[in-house]
């Protein structure tokens, strides 16, 4: 009975592990927009690869996991010589670290507006602006290759990635979050037509489109050609 109950209770531990690492992922999302993030805006963008970052809570988790479910590892924190002589220094700098972590985590955000965007990170919190002027090239496409790693994307992920005059590049796709939950799709379709409009240099390839429609129901599909086949 007692291994049964043990059983049961590691079984609810990981769903909890798996729920507060969702909640987690809200939460930074929820502190992002209101920190960054206006009333009036097109589209607001969580960057990656700083959206990866995400796994290194889910070890804190891990650990807190290992350290109500294994006796062996919750006795070598508890009485282990090293961490007995450490305790306070290794939880100031992971208390430290963490504080660091969070504050690169939260500010990679890039707000699209109806007349320029401002780009946030862990050097400019107060944010760098920039006209649509400032965009000097579009790279679209669908990418081909599995993810590689927590950093990567995956096989038939549409990117949609603007380059500024002062060579920082942001993928449109990595969206934070849209007005009233309106798909990101929709929105970067009509400002795609926007941009391309302008004249700027734009790079599209229909190359692995196809890998979108295992994935997307045909009314997306669509408006990722249309992105795609929208050239001059």
């Amino acid at each position: 009975m007692k291994k049964i109950l043990a059983f049961i209770l590691r079984v609810l531990g990981f769903i909890a592990i798996i729920l507060l690492s969702i909640g987690i992922f809200v939460l930074i999302a929820f502190m992002q927009e209101a920190l960054f993030v206006p009333k009036e805006y097109i589209i607001w963008i969580f960057r990656s690869p700083y959206s990866g970052l995400i796994f290194i809570f889910e070890v804190y988790l891990f650990v807190g996991y290992f350290y109500l479910f294994n006796k062996e590892f919750r006795d070598a924190w508890r009485y282990g010589k090293f961490f007995r002589q450490y305790r306070k220094i290794i939880l100031t700098a992971v208390a430290a670290f963490t504080i660091v972590l969070l504050y690169t985590f939260i500010t990679p955000v890039t707000v699209v507006k109806a007349d320029k965007i401002v780009n946030y990170s862990f050097l400019t919190p107060q944010g760098k602006e920039y006209s649509y002027k400032d965009i000097v090239k579009i790279q679209t496409g669908v990418y081909g290759k599995g993810r590689s790693s927590v950093f990567g994307h995956s096989k038939g992920d549409f990117f949609y990635i603007i380059e500024l005059n002062d060579g920082t590049r942001i993928d449109l796709a990595e969206v934070g979050g849209t007005p009233k939950d309106e798909d990101e799709r929709f929105i970067i379709e009509k400002l795609d037509i926007r941009l391309v409009s302008m004249n700027i240099p734009k790079e599209a390839s229909m190359k692995n489109f196809e890998y979108t429609k295992k994935s997307l129901a045909k009314i997306y599909t669509d408006k990722i050609r249309n992105i795609l086949e929208n050239t001059k």
